[in-house]
């Protein structure tokens, strides 16, 4: 069952979900001697990612990836990575280089994609049993369950696209041993963009996705509907999902 909490405005949701982030890292490298995470661009997690830096005690032994990225320069604007880089990484202390783990935008969608699925194969932890690739469809043999990132943070988008999947995008069909796609065609600019796949979020141990302002409030409440391909986050792996929102963001209650 999807885990929903409601704060009062965007700051205080970006305070639970950067208390909810730490604790989870916490838990994972005291369990494994390692946590890896996953971060998302766009402005709602900026703050988050401002309030993670100081809320875990160390970054000692944290890997750090993102769930998808610009065909961009790491320098750009538009990219995920600047985003991580002035709001996390330059207060994050312990996070050496050598554990961020970049997507490289620059090198276009197709060599990006499988610069980083390799990376993932070598780097990233094993995933569980053959059910953590989904709990709705084949889940195929344990061979191809995708690695299990412990905490991937998301954004969603107000047509519920969550990192660079898109409704209806072909992107939504690849299988388990798929771990990294390039899109070429995305209906928000940029077109070019790199993203992990859904089964790569649907292995992670927590997806954390924050939403904020009266402009995601219908995407919020059509990802806790039914699922459907019209609506990427809706197919994400419920047991395993934290929604964070205030209360701009906040699904409408049931009517009597």
């Amino acid at each position: 069952m999807t885990s929903l909490t409601t704060c009062a405005d965007a700051e205080a949701a970006a305070k639970r979900a950067a208390s909810e982030i730490a604790r989870r890292l916490h838990s994972a490298r005291e369990a494994r001697g390692a946590a890896h995470l996953a971060l998302s661009g766009g402005s709602t997690p900026a703050r988050t990612y401002q309030l993670l830096a100081t809320a875990l005690d160390s970054w000692e032994g944290i890997e750090l990836w993102f769930a998808d990225e610009r065909c961009v320069g790491p320098d750009d604007r538009e990219s995920n990575y600047r985003l991580a880089k002035e709001t996390l990484l330059g207060t994050a202390a312990e996070l050496g280089a050598e554990r961020i783990h970049r997507m490289r935008g620059e090198l276009g969608p197709d060599e990006g994609a499988k610069s980083y699925e390799l990376e993932l194969r070598e780097h990233a932890p094993a995933g569980g049993d053959a059910g953590d690739a989904g709990d709705a469809g084949d889940a195929g043999d344990a061979g191809d369950v995708p690695p299990a990132l412990d905490v991937i943070v998301l954004g969603i988008g107000p047509d519920g696209h969550v990192a660079s999947l898109f409704p209806g995008a072909p992107t939504l069909d690849a299988d388990a041993q798929r771990l990294c796609l390039g899109v070429h065609d995305s209906p928000k600019p940029p077109p070019e963009r790199i993203t992990l796949t859904l089964p790569v979020l649907r292995a992670a141990w927590r997806c954390v996705l924050l939403a904020t302002g009266a402009s995601k409030a219908d995407a919020v409440n059509a990802m806790l509907g039914e699922a459907s391909r019209h609506v990427p986050a809706s197919l994400l792996r419920r047991g395993r999902l934290s929604v964070i929102v205030d209360d701009a963001a906040a699904p409408a209650p049931p009517q009597r």
